[in-house]
């Protein structure tokens, strides 16, 4: 499954060049990009497991960009 995802608060290229690299790490991520530009994040991981996955990456973004959120 992939889905895209708004974020709010992304402040730079640099921040979400990092964030992506990080959550390309974990583990049931299939593909993932985070866009500066557009402030967007898509994510790709098994149907099975999307809403853990989800999960973890939500704690990871919170983590190393505290102000940056997710919106479901």
């Amino acid at each position: 499954m992939r889905k895209s995802f708004k974020l709010d608060e992304i402040d730079c290229a640099n921040c979400a060049q990092k964030l992506q690299e990080k959550i390309q790490t974990l583990p049931g991520v299939e593909d993932a990009s985070v866009n500066f530009m557009t402030q967007k994040l898509t994510l790709q991981a098994a149907d099975d497991d999307f809403e853990t996955v989800l999960d973890a990456v939500i704690k990871l973004t919170a983590d190393i960009e505290p102000d940056c959120e997710i919106i479901r």
